[in-house]
């Protein structure tokens, strides 16, 4: 099974910008769709943004205009760029393919403070 290892997250203030990036055990992220997802304190675990093989990207509402996902151009690497960040975007920070493999890996964790 393809593991995933995310690392960029931090603490930041409100407002503030992070770079997430996601590496996978295979050699290149040559999944039809693979995103990110994250869970806040105590929330389930929610989808933030996908994109596909084509290069389509999907956005959760709450991100959409702040955040942009991207793979780099020899899919060795999956970005997620986070502008504007604001307290509600606290959580853990995964990628994972979608649907989602079963098994989840770490994640990177994301604190925004006022």
């Amino acid at each position: 099974q393809v593991q995933f290892v995310e690392s960029g997250g931090g603490s930041v203030q409100a407002g503030g910008s992070l770079r997430l990036s996601c590496t996978a055990s295979e050699r290149a992220l040559n999944f039809y769709v693979i995103g990110w997802y994250r869970r806040p304190p105590g929330k389930v675990r929610e989808m933030v943004a996908a994109i596909n093989s084509g290069g389509a990207t999907n956005y959760l509402d709450s991100v959409r205009g702040r955040f942009t996902i991207s793979v780099d151009n020899t899919k060795e690497t999956l970005w997620l760029e986070m502008n504007d960040l604001k307290p509600d975007d606290t959580a853990v920070y995964y990628c994972n393919t979608y649907p989602p493999a079963e098994v989840w890996s770490q994640g990177t964790p994301v604190t925004v403070s006022l």
